[in-house]
């Protein structure tokens, strides 16, 4: 059988089937360049356009991804501006495929584009799409906080959104209905773009996987904290002591496995306090974040859009440290994660966040073993902060401000996975792409989690497509905060980490879980965002 072609301005690329244990062939399309490579004078510089040719290339093999992390058998490096694409191998060619294009997270200095099975999404899909991942700038080489270099890994998102406008079509896809969809660093980069509006949209929906455009605050990248970060990163790279006039050349003449072990050891230096470097900052007009995102989003300056947004239980589970046992390592540990906290913010956090070793109030009360006394205190505050809260604030801006056309969508994922994780930050990922089948309670989730998710891919409503899994809930559209209604899936299912109660696969309730406590940070994201 012929392999896969399609013809675009920039060449002609043949790809291969992705067969796998899905229950339809797909064709893949993987390593298509969406722009020239980052090396050497384009190293920190705006993304640029791929060039017309009439040339046949391989699409059979991933590309390079970007520099960051270990190696896992994908060649790295800075030509690594590349998508993948998969769409049905049998599907009626007459019909344009909605589109979703997965945005990867990795707290913006790590990841690439196939670390989330987006091929399942698709194949296990009972209305033909066509899903797409790709990578973009990391690290310093994406988010270096220098004039000139500002936001460049969002920058990078930008012309792959403009890319798929401009080729979509010719793989099969509908360049009208396209979904943005991400976690993490992904879900906070899609916020960024539907805070910063088209004359003609890119996309038309989103699905917000924990994340948000106020997540863990955003600063101008003037700000202290920025500004002592890179110059932590310039003593890594061996350029402290070059002169600022030559400072773009030299570190454009560094070789990029300097530039690579310089971010990853800056980020080392700052892990502990999670105050991660390498972050999307405040550029000013002209720039992708012209302003705070709460400034924005008060203003009513982004795209009014189909949301679907989320988040998991135990957001802060993985960030936290796991020893913290004394009252003033919980408060010491938002202290540094957040100087402009007052000392009569720290009080009333003590309140809203009562102490279980040192007050009646055992809310927080941890009793697994092998952890600290205030761990479990530690990372459901720090859930809130980081994840949670700007769920909720995307969610209550954008339903204040929604109609039948643009209706906003809110889950909470409940899946304990780990003893000592819960419902941790990333574990919703295999259940919304139908990966996740390791158990008939944890497969009938997956099933369910997934048709909402290719039901709102193909039409901007999680309910109107029946998906593979048989009857669902009709899940309401969000109202806003404490009295809008949000779906829970899996709450009470232990059986992933290692208990077995199978708890409810998925039902609807008022979004009143941790209101309060969402509420403290709420209030406090201006105070943050300084």
């Amino acid at each position: 059988m012929a392999r896969p072609t399609v013809a675009l301005r920039q060449g002609t690329f043949v790809g291969t089937d992705l067969k796998r244990d899905f229950p339809q062939t797909l064709d893949q399309f993987l390593g298509i360049p969406y722009g020239l490579s980052t090396a050497g004078e384009r190293r920190f510089k705006p993304p640029v356009r791929v060039a017309s040719s009439t040339a046949t290339f391989d699409a059979s093999q991933f590309g390079q991804r970007c520099p960051s992390g270990i190696p896992d058998g994908v060649p790295m490096g800075e030509d690594c501006l590349n998508a993948n694409i998969y769409r049905p191998k049998e599907r009626d060619t007459s019909q344009k495929l909605p589109v979703v294009i997965h945005v990867h997270g990795g707290s913006f200095n790590f990841g690439s584009g196939p670390a989330r099975d987006i091929a399942s999404l698709v194949a296990w899909s009972s209305e033909p799409m066509l899903g797409i991942t790709f990578n973009y700038r990391l690290g310093a080489f994406g988010f270096l906080p220098l004039d000139g270099s500002l936001n460049l890994g969002l920058k990078d998102q930008a012309l792959l959104l403009e890319w798929v406008q401009e080729n979509v079509a010719a793989f099969g896809g509908d360049p009208d209905n396209v979904t943005l969809m991400g976690i993490s660093a992904g879900a906070h980069s899609i916020g960024h773009h539907i805070m910063h509006p088209k004359t003609k949209p890119l996309f038309h929906k989103a699905i917000v996987e924990s994340g948000a455009t106020t997540a863990r605050a955003v600063y101008p990248y003037t700000c202290h904290l920025h500004q002592t970060q890179l110059q932590i990163f310039l003593e890594h790279a061996g350029l402290s002591s070059v002169p600022p006039c030559d400072l773009f050349k030299a570190l454009q003449s560094l070789p990029f496995s300097t530039i690579k072990s310089a971010s990853e050891n800056t980020f080392i230096d700052f892990m502990e306090s999670v105050k991660w470097p390498f972050q999307p900052v405040i550029d000013g007009e002209g720039g992708i974040i012209p302003v705070a995102p709460i400034k924005a989003w008060k203003d009513g300056n982004f795209s009014r859009i189909p949301i679907l947004t989320g988040f998991n239980t135990n957001e802060g589970a993985a960030f936290v440290p796991q020893n913290a046992s004394s009252p003033a390592a919980f408060l010491d540990f938002f202290r540094t994660l957040l100087p402009t906290l007052r000392e009569v913010d720290l009080k009333e956090l003590e309140q809203v966040y009562p102490d279980p070793t040192t007050t009646s109030n055992k809310m927080y009360k941890e009793t697994r073993p092998g952890l600290g006394l205030q761990f479990f205190r530690m990372e459901q505050a720090y859930g809130h902060f980081a994840y949670i809260a700007p769920v909720r604030q995307t969610a209550d801006f954008a339903c204040k401000n929604s109609t039948l056309d643009n209706p906003v969508y809110l889950y909470h994922f409940a899946v304990s996975s780990t003893v000592n994780g819960g419902a941790n930050h990333g574990d919703h990922t295999e259940f919304a792409t139908y990966s996740q089948r390791s158990s008939s309670s944890i497969e009938s989730i997956s099933k369910i989690m997934h048709a909402y998710w290719t039901s709102f891919i193909v039409s901007g409503n999680p309910n109107s497509v029946a998906g593979n899994c048989g009857a669902r809930p009709e899940w309401p559209i969000y109202s806003g905060a404490r009295t809008g209604q949000k779906i829970v899936f899996g709450e009470g299912n232990d059986i992933l980490a290692g208990g077995k109660n199978e708890g409810v696969a998925v039902k609807v309730e008022t979004d009143s879980w941790a209101a309060d406590e969402c509420e403290y940070w709420w209030n406090r994201t201006e105070l943050f965002e300084q």
